[in-house]
C-alpha cells in the first residue's frame, strides 16, 4: 500500500516518463462526469491509427439500422493491413460487420460500412467530422474510417478527444455492448466467422469493460480503454505507447485506489424543502457516484433549481440538480414532480378496496 500511495504522488507531480510508463501523450477520465484525473500531453495532435474506429462504430449506430444487409463491393480490395477476409459479392449484416470492425479492427469492413451507410468514404468522413466537433473533439480530424496513414497523413486528434468520444460513445447501450465484447460469431451468405478481441487487458485486469487498439508505423501503439470498479468508471487513452496494456492496467489501480465512488444524488432518497410547491413531492431518476479524492469529498455539493409553474402535473419536469465540486459542475440531474393529494387518493382508493375484498371475503 505504501508503494501504491508513493506512486500515486509521483504520478500527479511528476512528468509520465520519469514513472516507466511510456506513452507520448495520456489520458485519465471519469466516464460519469468528464473530469480529467490524469492528463500528460493530453491535447497534442496525433495520428490515432485503428482507434479511429470508435467513431466509425458510432456513427454507424446512429445514422443506419443495423440489421440492414450489406453487399460487399469491389472498394474492399483497396484495404490493407488488419482484416476479416470479406469477398466481394458477400452478404453480411451491418451489425456484424460492426464486431469485426471493433473485435478484428477489420479495415475491410470500415470500407463496406462506410460505403453502405454513407455512399461513399468521403460522405461517411463528413459524418464524422461533423459529429466531432458536435461533442467538443477541438483537435481531431478524420480522413477515412479505419485509422491506415500513408506516408504520414491520416486521422489525427488527442488523447483528451478520444476519451471525450469514448465517454460520449459509452452512453449509447448498443456501442457499450459492442465495445465490450471479447468474442463473436457471425454469418455471412458465404461463410461463418469467429471472432476473438485484440483487447489484452480483458485477461489482464479483471474489471475492463471495452477496449480498442491501434497501430501503424508512423501512429505506433494506440489504445483506449474503459475499467469499473465499486461505481467508479474510468477511460483512459494512450498514444504512442510500447507498454500499453501493462501501463494502462497501472494506471486503473492507481486511480481506483486513490479515489471513492461518492453517492451524490440518491434517486430513492431525494428529498426537498420548498415553500412554494407545499404539496409537491420531488424525485429523480437516477443515482450519481461523484468521484473524489478523501480531501474533496467536502468540497462536494448539491445547486438545486426549481421552475415555478402556477400548475403542476405528475412527472413534470419541475427542476434541475447539479453535483458541484467547488465551482465546477459534475453532472447535472432533472427533477420531477409527484401531486402528493393525488398520490393520498390512491392511497385511500387502495385501502378501500382492501377493506371491501376483506368484508366479502368475511361473508
Amino acid at each position: 500500500m505504501k508503494k501504491l500511495a508513493f506512486f500515486s504522488i509521483c504520478l500527479i507531480l511528476f512528468p509520465i516518463q520519469v514513472l516507466g510508463l511510456s506513452a507520448r501523450n495520456a489520458v485519465v477520465m471519469d466516464l460519469n462526469s468528464g473530469r480529467v484525473l490524469y492528463e500528460y500531453n493530453s491535447h497534442d495532435e496525433h495520428l490515432i491509427a485503428s482507434i479511429t474506429k470508435i467513431m466509425t462504430c458510432l456513427i454507424t449506430i446512429m445514422y443506419s439500422d443495423l440489421d440492414k444487409m450489406v453487399i460487399v463491393d469491389e472498394d474492399v480490395l483497396k484495404a490493407y493491413g488488419s482484416s476479416v477476409y470479406l469477398e466481394v459479392g458477400e452478404e453480411i449484416k451491418l451489425r456484424d460487420l460492426l464486431y469485426g470492425l471493433m473485435l478484428r479492427s477489420g479495415n475491410d469492413a470500415a470500407v463496406a460500412i462506410a460505403n453502405t451507410v454513407a455512399g461513399s468514404m468521403d460522405n461517411f468522413v463528413y459524418l464524422m467530422n461533423e459529429y466531432a466537433k458536435t461533442i467538443g473533439m477541438k483537435n481531431t480530424h478524420f480522413v477515412n474510417a479505419h485509422g491506415l496513414d500513408q506516408k504520414g497523413v491520416g486521422n489525427t486528434s488527442s488523447a483528451y478527444d478520444m476519451a471525450l468520444l469514448t465517454k460520449v460513445a459509452m452512453q449509447n447501450k448498443t456501442f457499450k455492448e459492442i465495445f465490450g465484447t471479447r468474442e463473436y460469431k457471425a454469418q455471412s451468405n458465404l461463410k461463418t466467422y469467429n471472432w476473438e478481441g485484440k483487447n489484452k487487458l480483458f485477461g489482464m485486469y479483471q474489471y475492463t469493460t471495452g477496449g480498442k487498439t491501434g497501430y501503424t508505423e508512423a501512429a505506433r501503439r494506440t489504445l483506449v480503454t474503459t475499467a469499473s470498479k465499486d461505481n467508479k468508471n474510468l477511460v483512459i487513452v494512450t498514444l504512442d505507447d510500447g507498454n500499453d496494456f501493462n501501463d494502462h492496467k497501472a494506471l486503473y489501480e492507481t486511480y481506483f485506489a486513490n479515489y471513492e465512488a461518492v453517492r451524490a444524488i440518491d434517486k430513492n432518497d431525494f428529498k426537498i424543502d420548498d415553500t412554494y410547491y407545499k404539496n409537491i413531492n420531488f424525485y429523480v431518476k437516477n443515482d450519481y457516484y461523484a468521484l473524489v479524492t478523501g480531501e474533496e469529498k467536502k468540497d462536494l455539493k448539491l445547486d438545486i433549481t426549481l421552475f415555478k409553474y402556477d400548475k403542476v402535473y405528475d412527472d413534470i419536469k419541475i427542476g434541475e440538480v447539479k453535483v458541484m465540486l467547488k465551482d465546477t459542475i459534475l453532472h447535472k440531474e432533472s427533477i420531477y414532480a409527484k401531486n402528493i393529494k393525488q398520490e393520498e387518493q390512491t392511497k385511500k382508493k387502495e385501502s378501500l378496496a382492501k377493506k371491501l375484498w376483506g368484508w366479502l371475503k368475511f361473508w
